[in-house]
């Protein structure tokens, strides 16, 4: 395995492939032309990197609302929905927890942001109304044998500024990672992948790995949403940080029915470029996570200049949806630059779209946005997701979503 280093003079010469060329070398022209080199394109991200989801997945799901109220403070309504999907082995239920503003109703709906958590929805907020997951549960707060426990409320409230997003006029909606598929290498087994295919045979090169399961998760979170009358369903944010960021991208690239997506300090197979070779690599993080990609994506261990697709092409299948790249100045490990240069890359399909793409040829300062269809900010600090990311994603919502009533 290479050396993992963060100096750019060792960033090798690379040649990004053309997102706007077709695999037999021949241009892609106009919109129609984009159409065609989108399922391309598609086709090879889930052959070559995520794996492809299963037909047997896109059965019909149900849900129901389990528990509904008034937020403790009475600015918020909340909505509990248990999202149930049967399969060959068995029944999977994801819970999905919406809070909305008090004002919300079928006359006044509000766009949502959409993500997922990493350790239950209890740790979103200390509201001890909010159900505590039964699956398997990793990190701190989690207690004997994996279980969520009381422990746990709140304990992530601060990447998820429930009460700022509420008075801005949005809603927020989100479902742990873990309903979908507990994160750990034996995790196959009690999420959507083994329940869609529980023998045992050896998995082809193309299977799905976790992320694209929890980038099915946010589909079927899509689904229930449609069906609540608070939500304007044409303006749903699609959203994820670290390892959720690459699955929000993945999500968002599938599913056109993410009015926006973002992807905040996603790294390697998320936004950063695999080509720089730049903190994580391919290498590094198939050894350390080989559950989350398809088989086939191990062949590109220190040879990422073969792979057929790199991550400017993902972001470019969100195209000409608004797309927002966020990085941290001292999250090296997730290539901030590598980030901006995958932006920067899809820039030429959105433009092609007619969009205003991406409004910076250089990487711009720490904590100066970028706004435009391509939106892409770096802040001061480490890996994770703060106040001054969601402050800026809610001003991009504002901006390409239609600013809510409430906001500023």
């Amino acid at each position: 395995m290479r050396e993992i280093h963060y100096d750019e003079a060792r960033v090798p010469r690379y040649t990004l492939p053309d997102a706007l060329r077709f695999a037999d070398g021949s241009p892609v022209d106009g919109a129609a032309g984009w159409r065609r080199r989108r399922a391309e394109i598609l086709d090879l991200f889930a052959s070559h990197v995520y794996g492809r989801t299963p037909a047997a997945a896109s059965s019909p799901v149900s849900w129901e609302t389990v528990e509904e109220g008034g937020a403790p403070d009475g600015v918020a309504r909340r909505r509990q929905v248990r999202i149930t999907f049967a399969g060959a082995g068995g029944v999977l239920g994801l819970d999905l927890l919406l809070y909305v503003p008090a004002g919300a109703g079928p006359s006044h709906p509000v766009p949502v942001f959409l993500g997922l958590n990493f350790g239950g929805n209890h740790t979103v907020d200390a509201d001890p109304a909010i159900r505590l997951p039964t699956s398997w549960v990793g990190g701190p707060g989690a207690g004997e044998a994996h279980r969520a426990t009381e422990e746990g409320r709140g304990r992530a409230a601060g990447a998820w500024p429930v009460r700022a997003l509420l008075a801005r006029g949005y809603g927020l909606a989100t479902m742990y990672c873990g309903d979908a598929e507990p994160d750990h290498a034996e995790g196959f087994a009690a999420g959507i992948r083994g329940l869609v295919a529980p023998d045992s045979a050896p998995a082809p090169a193309d299977a799905w790995g976790a992320l694209g399961a929890w980038a099915w998760a946010l589909s079927r979170g899509v689904d229930a949403l449609q069906e609540q009358p608070e939500v304007d369903a044409t303006r749903i944010a699609g959203m994820g940080v670290s390892r959720l960021g690459k699955a929000a991208l993945w999500a968002g690239a599938q599913d056109e029915r993410f009015a926006l997506v973002i992807s905040a300090c996603s790294g390697c197979g998320g936004a950063a470029l695999s080509r720089r070779e730049f903190g994580e690599t391919v290498a590094r993080i198939n050894a350390a996570f080989p559950h989350w990609f398809c088989p086939a994506f191990r062949r590109y261990n220190d040879r990422e200049a073969d792979l057929p697709v790199d991550q400017h092409m993902l972001l470019a299948l969100v195209a000409p949806r608004p797309v927002y790249v966020a990085s941290a100045e001292e999250d090296r490990w997730a290539d901030p630059r590598g980030e901006f240069l995958a932006a920067l890359g899809a820039d030429p399909v959105y433009r092609l779209l007619g969009t205003d793409g991406l409004g910076a040829a250089e990487m711009p300062p720490v904590e100066r946005p970028v706004r435009t269809t391509i939106g892409h900010h770096i802040r001061r600090g480490g890996h994770g997701i703060t106040a001054y990311d969601w402050d800026r994603f809610m001003d991009f919502g504002d901006r390409h979503l239609g600013q809510p009533a409430g906001g500023r």
